[in-house]
């Protein structure tokens, strides 16, 4: 599904070099919401690959982390909770992580839709290097035969959007067994490098196929800066070097270890990320 042409002005990609803690993209994703929903930044788009971590949205249960809290902490692998919805995830260098932050207003307020649009997206970048990937019905991500390639958990606050797909390039994905990855038991994940060998593509290159992709889809004129450099907006530039403490404590992926389950504290409408697609919860 193709979202509506938004013809205001261009969508801003910000592609940040070097892998990003997965604290600090939480705490500018939060940042640019506010500032997106008060209109002092344009819509932007977040690419970005992070330091390794374990992610746990809203409907995350401990029983889908494997791996003890000693073994993580020696591979150097964090583990935060997260708004978005859905379950347990791995995010590491190699897999390449789109968070939009789009204003959605009249028929693009859908977010059925919108989750539609970055499926299709993944599906096109994978079938640009001759990988077929397709959906399955009543759940929310890009499959190729060989396992899941492209996740997606997503949150709207007042119709603008945050998190969002994150699309396996060449990461490690032994890291992935220390989960159930989106809590789906026995469901394979796996990478264009472990479909392809030496003929998977350069990271770059999946990453300019993902937002060309992206641009179609939404039908949106991207402009792709690279983070800290003088083509950033002096908004944006402000709000994320002022904002992300990545080293902040996460409480409840504390608590989650004894409570069994990771309770989310947040009520904003939340696509659940690999469960039952119609499920959603508002403020």
């Amino acid at each position: 599904m193709t979202m509506s042409a938004d013809t205001r002005q261009p969508l801003l990609a910000i592609v940040f070099a070097a892998p990003v803690p997965y604290g600090a993209a939480l705490q500018w994703q939060a940042a640019l919401v506010s500032a997106r929903q008060a209109g002092r930044v344009p819509d932007v788009l977040l690419v970005l690959e992070h330091t390794p971590v374990i992610t746990c949205g809203v409907r995350a249960r401990a029983a889908h982390i494997l791996a003890a809290p000693a073994r993580l902490a020696e591979l150097g692998i964090e583990l935060h909770s997260t708004p978005r919805g859905g379950d347990v995830t791995y995010h590491g260098p190699g897999q390449w992580v789109l968070y939009p932050i789009l204003k959605l207003t009249g028929a693009d307020a859908d977010a059925h839709a919108f989750v539609s649009s970055l499926e299709e997206a993944a599906i096109r970048t994978a079938g640009d290097f001759g990988v077929a990937a397709t959906r399955r019905a009543g759940k929310t991500g890009v499959w190729t035969d060989s396992g899941k390639i492209a996740a997606i958990g997503v949150r709207f606050q007042k119709w603008v959007s945050s998190h969002g797909m994150s699309f396996n390039a060449a990461p490690d994905l032994s890291h992935f067994d220390l989960i159930v990855p989106c809590g789906l038991a026995g469901e394979r994940v796996t990478s264009l490098r472990a479909l392809l060998g030496s003929a998977c593509p350069s990271r770059d290159a999946v990453r300019d196929a993902l937002l060309r992709h992206f641009a179609t889809v939404f039908g949106r004129e991207v402009e792709v800066v690279m983070n800290g450099t003088p083509d950033m907006p002096d908004a944006v530039t402000r709000l994320l070097k002022t904002t992300a403490n990545p080293s902040t404590g996460d409480r409840h992926v504390r608590a989650l270890a004894v409570a069994g389950r990771f309770r989310s504290g947040h009520r904003n409408l939340s696509v659940q990320h690999d469960a039952e697609f119609a499920k959603t919860s508002r403020r």
